[in-house]
């Protein structure tokens, strides 16, 4: 038989974070990021208590990509999880997504943020460099969306 309560047992409680982000189209180009473990990533953060989704995601962009951007749709919902090992307990991220658009190309790389590069790249091209396949999923579905939305006859 085993020992303790079925919390012991089954260790750490899984820590669930809500996060925001947005994937940044510009023309035919995606904004991605390359964090510090070389995964291309999208600009993404924790939404705090008292702090609304959308302006989660769009602040990111600006602090991860110095990019001004406006939100043109919802894009979906990822989750993933990992170990944390500073907290030495699991971790579930659930992101809501957001398809955004800038006006031109700039962008500058947070030196606080610990990203290695990043860079608006051809959606071809960004396919084959973001590393999550439902990051390529999500990518694929946003930039459809996107081009749906942007087309519409004046």
């Amino acid at each position: 038989m085993e020992q303790g309560t079925p919390s012991e047992r089954k260790g750490p409680t899984m820590l669930v974070r809500n996060c925001a982000g947005g994937i940044v189209f510009c023309g035919s180009k995606v904004f991605i990021l390359k964090n510090e473990k070389g995964e291309w990533v999208f600009p993404k953060g924790v939404v705090r208590s008292g702090e609304l989704p959308n302006e989660v995601a769009l602040r990111k962009v600006k602090e991860e990509g110095d990019i001004a951007s406006e939100i043109v749709s919802t894009a979906g919902h990822t989750n993933y999880e990992f170990f944390s090992v500073t907290r030495q307990k699991p971790v579930c991220n659930k992101i809501i997504w957001y398809i955004m658009k800038s006006n031109n190309l700039y962008y500058k790389v947070s030196e606080n943020e610990k990203f290695m590069d990043a860079g608006y790249f051809e959606v071809e091209e960004a396919m084959k460099l973001v590393t999550y396949s439902q990051d390529k999923a999500l990518l694929n579905l946003s930039y459809r969306r996107y081009k749906d939305i942007t087309s519409v006859a004046v």
